[in-house]
């Protein structure tokens, strides 16, 4: 299992993805600079694990819409 991220950090990757959908991808790195670019973080965990949460999200539609 994984950690459980907290209610603050979905509903900002779901305000950060609702904004600027078509920018993430499946890769991580890719995720963090976008984050960078489009939202002022200051904490760099945050960022962190906001773009993680977006990577994981993203992977798990890519997976989907394949079936």
């Amino acid at each position: 299992m994984g950690r459980v991220k907290s209610t603050a950090i979905k509903s900002l990757a779901r305000d950060i993805v609702s904004e600027h959908g078509d920018k993430f991808t499946g890769k991580f790195d890719k995720n963090k600079e976008v984050i960078k670019k489009v939202r002022e973080i200051e904490s760099k965990k945050v960022r962190n694990v906001v773009a993680g949460y977006i990577t994981k999200e993203k992977t798990r539609e890519i997976k989907n819409a394949k079936k």
